[in-house]
């Protein structure tokens, strides 16, 4: 049966198809320092209707945030945000205005447009446009594929008529890539420069990373006085935990004098954003907001095991409950099938899964089509999987070689020799592809260009494929709900889904695109509807100070750190949320006040008699979950009662249970207790994610399964032991335990007499009689308390808990609004200096020694270690080889086998941890907690025996051998140390240091060869 077959298909909505400028900043900083500590803290007063035709609008100003002065009273400043109202409901226009300025109209200019274009615009680009025109900063917030970068071209084509220079800045050094060739083409007059790349440096429109721009900003670059305009690409890639605070340093330095243009995803905060650039740059900034799509999308669930998929969101955008209901029904007749696909989801039950969509999509004319999986090996699995099918015709496979061959003709002949290079081509004549960062750079390019062609029908990519790339698909499927983040295996988040199902429809050629979601494990219609409908992940700060920031600025004379503290986003963001919980103080200040007891001096010593006897007990039970007292009682049989967080799943059963290695400290041992546990059987639960079990030994349709445990979760011990069923899972299996424990509970209630931890463990120590002694007579106490006397005690109880929670509300809430109030980090600020002084990078007077100086020219890695290294003569003794192996720890972050090192990196590698290990003492001391051990260990040397044969001149293909990590994590680890190398030699320089600047040279010329650094094919 064809997967589609059941589906209904919606109608389609019918639809119109590095200089801060001197005297900025000094005016800034006089103005800093004539208000003190004052932080401007703007939000949105009122919404003003503006309409076109008459040019008139109403103010409604309100007062919405505040900034606080410690030594002089509050001030307020307001941001006033006009709505201008557009012929077209799919877009909205708002402007944020400066206080104290005249608001005025958008003006159609008489001149002639800087640029046309061959076909309609939409309405949100129209506005964008008439706000370059105006010559207003513009963030521009819609969908992918929705056609944003006509503003950018139209932002270019001004500045090159109005013959000012252009700044097109964007995240990623593919993406500036891509976007050179595209704007060469149109513009010629196009420079690039990405550290890996230089390209016509002296040209009107230069394309660069992020990084290279904040670079030129902190030295004062004279380019950044003759630009006109900064277009932003991609700039919620802001709230990047690691590299976001690069885009707010760099719109914060950028001069008053340019304009900006940020183009965005859809974000629901786009107003806050660009109240903040109004807040700082003192200019007006247009927000252009469309959650249009041009083309509709249609989401379909497929539950693994079943057969067939279901149309959960319609063109409409209507979340259909009755197929919902039937795709999670379709899951549970499924039954092994999906359980299987959780545990071996890149095995063959996860391949059939996989085929059967794609060859559904196929046959109803669904390609091309992009899955996204979560792993990188699984991708590879997937397209392996594939091996019966083949999308392309003889004439296709022949332009794919063509393709193919013309990419790697670049590379030497050993190079096209690499098992990666020689198992693609296969693939790709019969139109499937692979993307994810494990592959080499050039074959990623090849795959894009072979995509965008309609060469590649099927491609398994991981999701930074949808990061940037405009390579739209006709369908997108997801292998699966749920990813693992580093932390925990969580479903995907709303803004994940948006971004990689924006892939799906290509405008101009497709009616709709189709979204498909695979489901291995029962989800609730909330979560579905979260992840599908749920809005777009808001744009928020993650604004961090780095001891470079902190010496950049302090090397520009008359810039104050704690300016750009101040003018930060994340400074901003605080301080708009105070009204809000000032208000919130309020109400929790009236609740707390309406509780009125009379009573309530006696219950409050009967809550603290209370709570002293449960911290007895709990220090009590911490004794005896030792393993010394514990391990001789896990036997078998054994009642447990267990607590995971708030979750009480009361009492389990011990089936068994094992010792392992600590993960966090390799010489302790911790003790896993395989529990079988009551879950509730009418609640979904995913047993694989303990996370989603919720408890039910008190439910009527308690379900009994096994569950890993560690020693912590158990809070008390019973003396109680039972028979365990060889088959619990099986149906007589639980009715057995459910007999055994509904009997027990009968005769002795759910108290179950507990094990005397002094006569029956037989633990002796003092400290144990004590606390036994405490909790009898704590409880002795409790038993003959008034409050038990009363007879509406439970009531009374009630009521007081009421009030202390209340209580807990407003004592969380005025800490959140202190915290919020203070500038956060001033106090990190001072805590660094006092590092960086007691280090010798600064002088008292704050002033730069040579080590400061040193350390301003590493910003691509950890700039302290690497200081201290250089000026202590670590680098003088090394070879060139070892000294790029030896960097090479700064720079890799994959998981590896550990690499077997010879005795001269094995004692370069002891040099480096302790460096660390004193940098991490010094920075205890001064308040920035480092934990030691963890901090040493993130200098990862796993491929420091690699980068060793490489730059002493060994082939590509003999050192993939001899490590587990992909080649293009290879690649990526060296491109990235010749960043740092580059950054070494100036860093040699500014200690006037001629051998090391001539090591690092070195190192960086026999590093830079072959395949590692082949040529973009993009340029």
């Amino acid at each position: 049966m064809d997967l589609f077959d059941d589906v209904e298909i919606g109608d389609q909505d019918e639809g119109e198809t590095m200089e801060k400028e001197a005297p900025d900043a000094m005016k800034k900083l006089e103005a800093e320092k004539k208000r003190k500590a004052r932080e401007e803290t703007m939000r949105c007063l009122a919404n003003m209707q503006h309409d076109e035709g008459q040019g008139s609008f109403d103010e409604v100003p309100a007062k919405r945030a505040r900034a606080e002065d410690s030594e002089s009273e509050e001030q307020m400043e307001n941001i006033i945000v006009h709505t201008i109202r557009t012929d077209n409901e799919n877009c909205t226009h708002e402007v944020a205005i400066p206080p104290n300025t005249t608001f005025s109209e958008l003006k159609q200019s008489a001149a002639e447009p800087a640029k046309y274009y061959p076909f309609q615009l939409d309405a949100f680009q129209k506005q964008a446009i008439l706000c370059i025109e105006n010559n207003q900063s513009v963030l521009v917030s819609a969908h992918t594929s929705a056609g944003k970068t006509v503003v950018a071209t139209y932002a270019i084509a001004q500045c090159l008529r109005e013959k000012q220079r252009v700044i097109y800045t964007s995240p990623i050094k593919a993406l500036s890539n891509q976007k050179y060739r595209e704007l060469e083409e149109e513009f010629k007059d196009v420079g690039l420069m990405t550290g890996d790349v230089t390209i016509n440096p002296d040209a009107s429109c230069l394309v660069m990373t992020t990084e290279i721009l904040r670079s030129m900003l902190y030295r004062g670059s004279e380019i950044i006085k003759e630009v006109g305009w900064v277009v932003y690409d991609e700039i919620h890639y802001m709230r990047d935990k690691e590299r976001g605070v690069v885009w707010e340093e760099t719109i914060i330095l950028m001069s008053n004098n340019v304009k900006q243009a940020f183009l965005s995803a859809t974000i629901p905060n786009a107003r806050e954003f660009a109240q903040w650039v109004c807040s700082i740059k003192q200019q007006p900034v247009n927000v252009v907001y469309t959650d249009y799509r041009p083309t509709p999308l249609q989401h379909f669930i497929y539950p693994v095991g079943g057969d067939g998929m279901y149309e959960v969101v319609n063109v409409k955008g209507e979340f259909r409950e009755d197929k919902f209901r039937d795709a999670m029904s379709g899951l549970a007749t499924a039954g092994d099938s999906a359980g299987s696909f959780q545990k071996r989801r890149a095995g063959t039950q996860g391949d059939s899964n996989v085929l059967k969509i794609i060859r559904s999509v196929a046959s109803n004319d669904g390609l091309n089509c992009i899955v996204f999986s979560f792993s990188r090996k699984e991708c590879e699995s997937y397209a392996i999987s594939l091996k019966d099918m083949d999308f392309n015709k003889d004439h296709e496979k022949g332009m794919v070689k063509s393709v193919y061959e013309s990419a790697i003709s670049q590379l030497s002949s050993d190079d096209q020799q690499l098992p990666q290079i020689m198992n693609i081509l296969p693939l790709l004549k019969r139109g499937i592809g692979v993307h994810h960062s494990g592959l080499m750079p050039i074959l990623k390019e090849t795959i894009e260009i072979l995509f965008g062609e309609g060469l590649v029908k099927v491609l398994f990519a991981t999701e930074t494929f949808s990061m940037g790339l405009n390579m739209p698909a006709r369908t997108v499927v997801f292998t699966s709900a749920r990813k693992f983040d580093g932390t925990d295996n969580r479903y995907i988040s709303s803004g994940e889904y948006i971004q990689m199902a924006g892939r799906a429809g290509r405008r101009g050629k497709d009616d709709r695109g189709t979204v498909i979601l695979m489901v291995d494990s029962a989800m609730s219609a909330d979560d579905a509807k979260q992840i599908i409908k749920g809005a777009t992940d808001p744009l928020n700060s993650q604004f961090r100070l780095t001891y470079n920031m902190v010496l950049n600025l302090m090397r520009v004379e008359g810039m104050a750190v704690s300016w750009i503290i101040k003018n930060s986003f994340h400074q901003f963001q605080c301080h708009s949320k105070i009204p809000e919980i000032d208000k919130k103080c309020s109400q929790a200040a009236k609740k707390v006040a309406s509780f009125k007891f009379p009573w309530e001096n006696e219950m409050k010593t009967f809550v603290q008699l209370q709570t002293e006897l449960e911290n007895t007990r709990e220090k009590i039970m911490k004794i005896q979950r030792t393993p010394k007292y514990l391990v001789g009682f896990l036997h078998a049989g054994r009642l447990l009662k267990i607590k995971c967080g708030e979750r009480n799943f009361k009492w389990g059963i011990l089936n068994q249970f094992k010792k392992e290695i600590n993960p966090n400290d390799a010489n302790d041992n911790i003790y896993v207790c395989d529990m079988i546990i009551a879950i509730d059987g009418n609640c979904r639960s995913d047993p694989t994610n303990p996370a989603t079990l919720v408890p039910g030994f008190d439910s009527a349709n308690r379900k009994w399964i096994r569950v890993p445990m560690t020693t912590e979760r158990i809070t008390a011990i019973s003396a109680i032991r039972i028979k365990i069923p060889e088959e619990i899972d099986s149906f007589d299996g639980q009715v057995r335990i459910n007999g055994v424990m509904r009997s027990a509970v009968k005769r002795m209630g759910e108290e179950f007499p507990l094990l005397d931890p002094i006569l029956d463990m037989e633990i002796k120590m003092p400290q144990m009689r004590d606390l036994v002694d405490r909790e009898k007579s704590h409880k002795a106490r409790l038993d003959i308390h008034p409050m038990t006397k009363r007879d509406n005690f439970e009531d009374i109880r009630k009521q007081y808990d009421e009030k202390l929670d209340a209580i807990k509300e407003l004592d969380a809430l005025r800490a959140e609004r202190k915290n919020l109030r203070s500038t956060l980090h001033l106090e990190e600020l001072d805590n660094r200096k006092r590092v960086l002084r007691r280090l010798g990078y600064l002088r008292n007077d704050d002033a730069l020694e040579l080590k400061g100086r040193v350390a301003c020219e590493l910003s691509a890695s950890d700039e302290l270690i690497l200081t201290e290294m250089l000026l202590k003569g670590l680098f003088n003794s090394l070879d060139v080889a070892q000294t790029a192996a030896l960097l090479s720890c700064f720079v890799f972050q994959d998981n590896c086998s550990a690499p077997k090192l010879s005795t001269e990196l094995q004692t370069c590698l002891s040099e480096l941890h302790e460096q660390a290990r004193n940098v991490a003492k010094v920075s205890n001391e001064c308040k920035m907690e480092l934990v030691e051990d963890k901090y040493v260990s993130s200098f990862n040397p796993g491929l420091m025996d690699v980068v060793s044969q490489w730059v002493s001149g060994a082939s590509f293909n003999e050192i993939v051998k001899t490590t587990d990590v992909f080649e293009g994590s290879i690649i990526r680890c060296l491109r990235r140390l010749e960043e740092v190398l580059r950054e070494m030699i100036n860093a040699a320089k500014a200690c006037s240091n001629k051998d090391l600047e001539q090591k690092f040279e070195d190192a960086r010329k026999n590093l830079k060869r072959d395949i590692v650094f082949a040529a973009s094919l993009y340029l």
